[in-house]
């Protein structure tokens, strides 16, 4: 299978302007992370036990505020190469343009895929998959729409890895019903992509198949530490929710002064017509910023959203330049 196209390459960023002192925004990733602290030495010494990681799914139940069946992977992204060999082949739409490699993934394994960019057109698909709220453009879609939708396909899957925020939004309180497939990434939210930790919640006989699939241990000790203390945590995420809707408007403030309009996003990316993207993001780069343009569109520019003050202070400089 082919590379494609995705942020955090910044590999591709140094090879055309050198290193250097990087901030990295070509991803939705939180950089303020959640404070990992002292990982216990067993985390790393031992296999996970399965009550360690019942703990763990305790916890993201209680963070999703779901009832549903619910299966830890090593990342969101595992979780969608597990659903796309599950059962059958048949016909994939895909809500789009979106995160690419559920296209890829599904024709990869054997799925006659199509994206679309109506929501009307997912209506007769075996699968129809939706990003809510989406990637790169920020588009929502209200819970009872979706579940609208879930009656007209053979299979609904809703990846909601940019919806920590926006709890408003989730299914996860309705995953249990048929057919239905919810995907919550951990890294993203919470800083820690690194970690690879991400969840599906759904019908007890889709989570099981996955479960199957996935084998004995899916994550790792050190992802169980971490992520069960920091889905526990309501505190830290509620003040990071506040301190995200405050920082995507000042990332706003700061792109409208550049001329940029905003297309659309989520507290955790912001979108921009730029009028040209590639020279936007080299404008960026050649001060050391790491954006997110797309191949498809000559215009848009992502940004995720800066950390310590001294990264707005870099990126503030370097579009008033």
């Amino acid at each position: 299978m082919s590379a494609r196209d995705h942020g955090g390459d910044l590999d591709r960023a140094r090879a055309a302007y050198g290193d250097g002192d990087w901030i990295d925004l070509s991803t939705g990733i939180n950089r303020i992370a959640y404070p990992v602290g002292e990982i216990p030495p067993g985390a790393f010494a031992h296999l996970p036990t399965r009550a360690e990681i019942e703990d763990l799914l305790a916890a993201a139940r209680a963070a999703f505020a779901t009832p549903a069946p619910i299966a830890a992977f090593a990342g969101a992204q595992t979780a969608i190469q597990l659903l796309a060999s599950l059962g059958p082949p048949g016909l994939a739409r895909i809500l789009g343009p979106t995160y690419n490699e559920y296209a890829a993934q599904f024709a990869c394994a054997g799925w006659r895929v199509e994206i679309t960019g109506k929501f009307e057109a997912l209506a007769g698909a075996d699968l129809a998959v939706i990003v809510n709220p989406n990637n790169p453009d920020g588009l929502r879609f209200a819970p009872e729409a979706l579940l609208a939708l879930r009656e007209k396909v053979g299979r609904l899957l809703v990846d909601e890895s940019f919806a920590d925020a926006l709890p408003e939004l989730s299914l996860c309180p309705h995953a249990d019903r048929e057919n239905l497939v919810v995907l919550r990434s951990f890294g993203k939210f919470y800083g820690l992509a690194g970690l690879r930790l991400g969840f599906a919640l759904g019908c007890a006989k889709i989570v099981a198949a996955l479960r199957d699939a996935a084998g004995p241990w899916p994550v790792s000790g050190p992802a169980i530490a971490v992520g069960t203390a920091a889905l526990h945590d309501e505190a830290w995420r509620a003040t990071t929710c506040r301190r995200l809707a405050e920082d995507a408007g000042r990332l706003d403030a700061l792109a409208a002064r550049a001329g940029w309009p905003l297309v659309g996003g989520t507290g955790l990316f912001r979108l921009y017509e730029t009028g040209d993207s590639l020279a936007a993001q080299k404008k960026l780069a050649r001060m050391k910023i790491w954006t997110r343009a797309f191949p498809w569109s000559g215009g848009w520019l992502r940004l995720g959203l800066p950390g310590a003050q001294e990264e707005w202070r870099r990126l503030e400089a370097a579009l008033s330049s």
